[in-house]
């Protein structure tokens, strides 16, 4: 049985962290009602301070936040949601509400996850001059012809030099991250699938 320690105004801040990077993507609170909607949908549900009214996370931006995991503090008076995230979880279009950096290393999940949340984006919600527009726009066919010139230029430039290898290799990681967008293919899915091969 959950000991939940609700705040005066019956709130409780969660905490929803990318459950593939472990990435913190935002800060938001909960009421009673929005926990059990929570741990009843798998999707996460939140109260809004400003609007004061119940919110399904993406309701209508499409972004919603699936629920893995689900935990709270010694105190339980903060919830932590491991989520599954689709598109971005900022307003701003960001993929997590905290990118106004003061100090500290940015790693390279935090930038494979980021570069998916933009990708994701550019999918949603198309940009005109997007060059990632550009390949949905033009579909599978030519996203798997571009995955194709570059994994040859990853191998003409692993013969070259080491410069060359690392500029064709992100080409080809970049492209690659456009196809497992296009066919709704997760970041935790790919862990999920190296993890099993890590015996």
């Amino acid at each position: 049985m959950m000991d939940i320690k609700y705040d005066k105004d019956g709130l409780v801040p969660a905490i929803a962290q990318d459950i593939a990077t472990g990435e913190v993507l935002m800060l938001a609170y909960m009421n009673k009602e929005a926990l059990d909607l929570t741990l009843e949908t798998g999707i996460a549900h939140y109260y809004s301070r400003s609007r004061q009214c119940l919110w399904k996370k993406g309701e209508t931006s499409g972004n919603i936040q699936e629920v893995r995991g689900f935990y709270y503090d010694c105190d339980g008076d903060t919830i932590l949601l491991k989520v599954n995230q689709s598109g971005v979880a900022c307003h701003t279009g960001s993929y997590s509400c905290f990118f106004n950096q003061v100090m500290g290393a940015e790693t390279g999940a935090d930038t494979i996850s980021k570069l998916y949340g933009i990708i994701a984006e550019r999918k949603a919600n198309p940009k005109e001059g997007s060059y990632t527009g550009y390949l949905f726009e033009k579909g599978l066919d030519k996203i798997l012809k571009k995955i194709g010139e570059e994994s040859s230029e990853v191998i003409i430039g692993a013969k070259n030099n080491k410069e060359e290898l690392i500029y064709e290799s992100s080409d080809l990681i970049y492209h690659l991250m456009v196809l497992l967008v296009d066919q709704g293919v997760t970041l935790e899915d790919i862990y999920m699938e190296l993890k099993g091969r890590m015996k």
